[in-house]
């Protein structure tokens, strides 16, 4: 595991390759839309959903320019997470951990590590990574590295992968590390039954004392980059409250147009419940929680970066607002999708896209990012009752603890 940096520490990119994505991602929708319903069947993306997707780049978004990537800034990423997951939550579920993965794992591994994962990125030639870090297995030293053991759940998009990226405790440092390894040292376990989601393909896999080289292992919690910018000094979890955030909008904004949709096919009819007053004020309502959720999103973020750009790490209050924000977003759009749920009435029974995204959306907010004991934590520090803790991963640690 190296130790020291080999990049300078530069600020906030802001690719120029945003507005040329965005526009495939447009002529993608149809594809990712239409394949979505075969997707839950299968249990994972189609190959023509993959196949399409892989081909827009929009894997590249995560991964350091000077390596061939796009390097998107966050708020970047929030908007194209946001456009997929707006075609298919499932897809867009599987993309945002699958991008974000390819991108950490570059900038804080070595450079021997990256020579081998990622080749030629620009031809799209590099390695995706899936798994599981919240919950760590078991990893013992060996000469020149780690054995790994242990079961984890959760591994979404690993059909995608080609490799397996897996938290576990080291015995010997009682340190939370990440090791990268190729999927088939794996055993991959088909067990995605689920209500939602039913796309992703999460599913649990098992390690058995398999050798992880030094090279190609890096602390959980670490800001320490060897490659790229100032957004992977911000560690895992905040990268993934950018995914999550991106998720969570795309996903409510689709779920207000196909009520916007209903509405219309259902006007003038006898007795149209679109026609109500009530109808009216709860639209109106839903529409301005999920436009209020993303202009906060969107300042968070905008300050984040600012504090980035100047090459500090973000502090305490900037975490936890992160974390709270992100949790306010999630539940916004729950709330978002309980109103379309109570109007689009039966609509919503029936298979179709208002029944998947509100599957799909009741699945997403059981996210360990969003969870109670995290916005229990961002309470306890903004109520001052713990001024001296920081943030480790998801934890609020006090000193000592």
């Amino acid at each position: 595991m190296a130790t020291t940096p080999l990049a300078p520490k530069r600020g906030i990119h802001v690719s120029d390759e945003f507005e040329p994505l965005l526009k495939r991602l447009e002529d993608l929708h149809p594809v990712l839309d239409g394949a979505a319903d075969e997707g839950e069947r299968l249990g994972r993306l189609t190959d023509e959903a993959v196949e399409a997707l892989l081909s827009t780049g929009a894997l590249r978004v995560g991964i350091p320019s000077e390596l061939g990537g796009y390097e998107f800034s966050p708020r970047q990423v929030i908007d194209t997470i946001a456009r997929i997951s707006y075609a298919d939550a499932s897809a867009g579920w599987s993309y945002m951990a699958l991008q974000m993965v390819a991108g950490t794992t570059a900038a804080y591994l070595g450079p021997e590590a990256v020579a081998e994962l990622y080749p030629d990125v620009p031809a799209g030639r590099h390695a995706l990574m899936a798994g599981q870090g919240t919950r760590p297995g078991r990893a013992v030293r060996a000469p020149g590295g780690y054995r790994v053991s242990g079961r984890w759940g959760f591994a979404s998009g690993i059909n995608m992968a080609t490799h397996i990226h897996t938290a576990a405790l080291c015995e010997e440092t009682g340190r939370v590390l990440v090791f990268t390894l190729p999927k088939e040292q794996g055993t991959l376990i088909d067990n995605w039954d689920v209500m939602g989601l039913s796309g992703t393909h999460s599913i649990d896999y098992t390690l058995d004392g398999v050798f992880v080289p030094e090279t190609h292992v890096h602390e959980a919690a670490t800001t320490t980059t060897f490659h790229g910018g100032a957004v992977y000094r911000m560690g895992l979890a905040n990268m993934s409250g950018v995914c999550h955030t991106g998720w969570a909008l795309g996903v409510g904004r689709r779920m207000l147009d196909e009520l916007k949709s209903y509405a219309a096919a259902r006007t003038g009819g006898p007795g149209a419940a679109v026609d109500t007053d009530q109808f009216h004020a709860e639209y109106a309502g839903a529409e301005a929680r999920l436009r209020a959720a993303r202009a906060w999103a969107m300042e968070t973020w905008a300050g984040n970066e600012a504090t980035l750009d100047r090459g500090d790490l973000l502090s305490t209050e900037q975490e936890t607002l992160t974390r709270l924000m992100l949790n306010h977003t999630t539940w916004s759009v729950h709330a978002v999708g309980q109103t379309v749920q109570k109007w689009a009435a039966t609509a919503l029974i029936r298979r179709g896209p208002l029944q998947r995204f509100f599957r799909d959306l009741n699945t997403g907010t059981q996210h360990i990012t969003s969870g109670p004991v995290v916005l229990q934590s961002c309470g306890k520090w903004l109520a001052g009752m713990a001024p001296d803790a920081r943030w480790v991963f998801l934890q609020l640690q006090e000193p000592g603890a």
